[in-house]
């Protein structure tokens, strides 16, 4: 067994007389007793804490002690000459780094409107994980969820109280949250440094959890990787990339929004950023040294303005809002992600890959922050071209007002709701899984084969993970409708997924009387799946279609048997077939 110490009272530092079995110290823990776990890095000192939401300790879940270690830095602070480049890891330490408090967050100003608690902690030190486990000990092998945070790539928090409750490692699953450059500093491009820095950072921590959460008692090769909103775009974006083979083996993406940012959209919102702060070289792209004289102050405040380019209609709104992201540089993201799946990247990963049923809503109080504004527009927009200002076809306009009669009935701003849903969210689940169906198809292998450029492959005498055949993908929908917001939008899943009902937060997205067997569903699928490595339905790589209905009456009435739809994102057809979702972001 290796040195793991609960200390009470005196600060102990964790030494061979003091070593004890990390089991036994959890069953004598006590809340808010402080341990001290050694890492690869130096000596961590977390804390115990008691893990229960209010719903479900009234339906009589027990409570848990979880160790608690916050803020623990993966890589060294983006500040200075590091502020625009790739990040360094996180240089080793002596004696004890504490770790009892939320790290400071790349989010310098939070917003009291936005649907998911995440509280901005001031601070350099912006580049950190937060390790919750129920066993600290070397040989405990349990599976592990890293969690990457939404917030549209500009904003958000791994400080929510709902990410950070320890309810994944109440039920045996090590859990990681991570923090990342957001905004123009971490994905803006900038001429003379790494692009695509918050994907690094993304991959640095990734890189740290292989090596360290062995000393939480998580498995590496057991790895999650979890998001939702631009959290669960960065899920399919690593599922892309060759820098992350290895670094995860499953995937869970919830309400995907991928960005793919063409290099041309990047370099042309740098010069307007470069313009309005006064360092561009007329109307040229910022170098780091001109970059250098700004602050991020400076840098938060021109950007919204920036990301507005010319031009109108609801599919350039899109590409608008999504136009700070991992950028498509050729290097790094070699190519657009669903380009990327088609072709075999991260076909040996298991995948879960699902949307809200009406992720956006008309008013500024239901949709999430980084839309907001959009709405007058919506309002403004007739009937008659509510799908014409997206420019779609008359053929497709017709088909797709067929296919979703119950938005088309609730007017022109409820259809331009559904239709930016699923360009941005339901498009991309529904590519997702098409994409790895595609790969998986044994001519498409067979071909790739022979076209490989490695005279092994094509021999048949190496087979790389891309060509050997796939792993499966689950599809699901989330249909609950919030009492608080009247549709299943945006984030409402997200208090479920970590069985965080009943407090006050909770109840302002979802209601106080929120379906706890609702919350035992999705969570408990998410906890099967790193766990087991199946979600517990049917996938549609077995039959394409086949999508999990979240909030069915058996969900709500906690009946073991998941409700399936054989055709669960059938009303995307038309747009599919016209080729406008998945969304293929444009060049501004």
């Amino acid at each position: 067994m290796r040195s793991v110490e609960r200390v009470s009272g005196e600060r102990r530092d964790a030494g061979a007389d003091g070593a004890r079995d990390a089991a036994d110290a959890n069953r004598g823990a006590r809340d808010g007793d402080d341990i001290v776990v050694p890492t690869p890095s130096g000596r961590v000192r977390g804390r115990w804490e008691t893990v229960g939401s209010p719903s479900s300790r009234a339906h009589g879940r027990p409570t848990a002690q979880v160790a608690a270690f916050r803020g623990i830095p993966y890589a060294e602070a983006p500040i200075g000459a590091r502020r625009f480049g790739a990040p360094v890891p996180k240089a080793p330490w002596d004696g004890i780094r504490d770790a009892t408090a939320n790290g400071a967050t790349p989010q310098r100003v939070g917003d009291p409107r936005a649907l998911i608690p995440e509280p901005s902690v001031a601070g350099d030190d912006t580049l950190h994980v937060t390790v919750l486990t129920p066993d600290p000990s070397a040989d405990a092998h349990l599976p592990v969820l890293v969690w990457i945070h939404g917030g549209g790539y500009t904003t958000g928090s791994p400080a929510s109280p709902w990410y950070g409750n320890g309810t994944f490692a109440r039920d045996g699953v090590v859990t990681v949250l991570v923090s990342y450059r957001l905004g123009f500093d971490g994905f803006g491009w900038i001429e003379g440094v790494p692009q695509n820095r918050g994907v690094r950072d993304w991959l640095c921590a990734l890189e740290w959890v292989q090596r360290h959460v062995a000393a939480f008692g998580g498995d590496p090769s057991r790895v999650t990787v979890a998001g939702q909103s631009a959290g669960g775009g960065a899920v399919l974006s690593l599922l892309g990339m060759r820098a992350a083979v290895g670094l995860l083996a499953q995937a869970w993406a919830a309400s995907p929004a991928l960005a793919d940012v063409p290099e041309q959209t990047a370099r042309a919102l740098a010069a307007r950023l470069g313009d309005r702060l006064g360092i561009g070289a007329h109307g040229g792209v910022p170098s780091l040294e001109t970059m250098r004289r700004t602050t991020e102050h400076d840098v938060l405040r021109a950007q919204p303005k920036a990301r507005r380019g010319a031009g109108r209609g609801l599919y350039r709104l899109v590409d608008e809002l999504l136009a700070i992201g991992p950028v498509v540089d050729g290097e790094l993201v070699e190519r657009p992600t669903m380009d990327a799946l088609a072709a075999g990247a991260g076909a040996a990963v298991p995948l879960v890959v699902g949307a809200m049923h009406d992720e956006l809503a008309l008013t500024e109080a239901l949709v999430p922050r980084w839309l907001r504004g959009a709405t007058g527009a919506l309002r403004a927009i007739p009937s008659r071209a509510t799908l014409g200002a997206a420019h779609v076809d008359a053929a497709t306009r017709r088909a797709y007002v067929a296919a979703n009669p119950d938005a088309a009935r609730a007017g022109a701003g409820a259809l331009a709701c559904r239709y930016l849903s699923d360009v941005i969210f339901s498009g991309t689940v529904v590519g997702a899984a098409h994409a790895r169906e595609h790969a998986a198809d044994p001519t498409v292998r067979a071909r790739r084969t022979l076209e490989h450029p490695d005279p092994a492959v094509r021999a048949g005498e190496r087979v790389p993970a891309a060509l050997a055949g796939g792993a499966d993908t689950w599809a699901y929908r989330f249909d609950w409708a919030s009492p608080t917001r009247g549709a299943a939008v945006h984030c409402v899943d997200v208090p479920f997924a970590f069985d965080a009902l009943g407090d006050a937060h909770a109840e302002r997205l979802v209601g106080a009387d929120a379906p706890q067997p609702l919350a035992d569903a999705v969570h408990g699928a998410m906890v099967a799946f790193a766990t087991d490595g199946a979600p517990g339905w049917r996938a549609w790589s077995e039959a394409p279609g086949v999508t999990r209905i979240l909030g069915s009456a058996s969900d709500l009435a906690a009946d073991s048997t998941p409700t399936v739809d054989p055709a669960g994102w059938s009303r995307l057809a038309p747009l599919t077939a016209a080729g406008i979702a998945p969304r293929r972001p444009r060049a501004l």
